[in-house]
């Protein structure tokens, strides 16, 4: 096993002193945490200013039919007369349920933090859409959004290298779910997807598994009934069990992390453990944290490390980066 090869299958684990969080609660307990993971995304931090850095972007999407804004966090050298021939790598940051385009900007202090990065930070507005097409809606096709309206949109609009090697995808409970959904659905597109407290079974989750409330509305409503096609095709655990008779280089590196005592600590653990069977690259995470802004304002700062690093790797490396 090579040396390289044996950094990109890094799991670094952080055990907290009580063994008894590994019984945390993972999908078959969903029930008793909608309430909480309904409203962890609204939790109010205090506001950050909003940057001079920050861009909104109105965009009318013709494929989801409505306005779906979008927010820049430029560099700070963008506007620099000695860095307008300078294009950038891009990192797509993705909100979680209930939330919108501007939480990561104004719960967060990702301003601050990635002062020190030279990249673009593009927050979308997802909605409650799990960043799938709809099963049931016929418009809500934020999948299709995402590839083929915004990321064009933000290749035009600002300066933005277009290669795979620069661009990555991460987020947070629904948008962590997301963000590893395009990793294994369009690995051509990303060098790198990062989840934290990501909702990783979420497309499995059914009638029997969720209370009555907004989630399982919006789940039933977006992946449609147990036995549907959409589910099947938008399982992360399934997609990673496709994957793995596929060359590994193919797939971006994966990075994963969840509090201890997130309810969806259970879940994204088994999930590690499940890259670790399948030999998939990748780099796990757990540290003492819940479902909260807290815990994400902290742990961005290590998918902006992350990113840079990523972005930083020469396209040959990227591309061998593991047998």
């Amino acid at each position: 096993m090579t040396k390289h090869f044996r950094f990109a299958l890094l799991v670094t684990t952080l055990l907290s002193a009580s063994l008894s969080l590994l019984l945390l609660a993972g999908p078959n307990d969903v029930r008793a945490a909608t309430d909480i993971f309904a409203a962890s995304t609204r939790q109010e931090q205090s506001q950050a200013p909003k940057s001079g850095r920050i861009q909104t972007i109105q965009f009318e999407s013709k494929l989801v039919g409505k306005t779906l804004p979008y927010n820049v966090l430029l560099p700070v050298d963008y506007e620099q007369p000695g860095a307008k021939a300078k294009h950038y790598p891009v990192l797509y940051l993705l909100h979680g349920f209930s939330g919108h385009h501007d939480n990561w900007t104004t719960k967060t202090k990702l301003s601050d933090y990635a002062a020190q990065y030279s990249m673009i930070i593009v927050t979308p507005e997802g909605n409650d859409s799990w960043y799938i097409d709809s099963a049931t809606v016929p418009s809500d096709k934020y999948e299709k959004y995402i590839i083929e309206e915004l990321i064009p949109d933000v290749q035009r609009r600002f300066r933005v290298s277009a290669v795979r090697e620069a661009r990555a995808i991460a987020g947070l409970s629904m948008g962590g779910y997301g963000a590893l959904k395009f990793g294994f659905k369009h690995p051509e597109m990303f060098a790198f997807a990062g989840s934290l407290s990501g909702a990783i079974s979420a497309a499995m989750w059914g009638e029997k598994e969720l209370s009555p409330g907004p989630i399982r509305e919006s789940l039933l409503q977006t992946f449609g009934p147990a036995d549907s096609s959409t589910r099947v095709a938008n399982d992360v655990p399934r997609l990673a069990r496709e994957f793995s008779s596929k060359p590994k280089a193919a797939l971006p590196f994966l990075y994963i992390d969840c509090g201890t005592e997130d309810f969806l600590f259970k879940d994204n653990r088994d999930f590690m453990q499940l890259l670790a069977e399948l030999k998939i690259p990748h780099e796990y995470r757990q540290l003492p944290g819940t479902h909260n802004w807290k815990y994400w304002d902290t742990q961005v700062q290590e998918v902006l490390r992350i990113a840079s690093r990523i972005f930083s790797e020469p396209a040959s490396k990227a591309k061998t980066a593991a047998p």
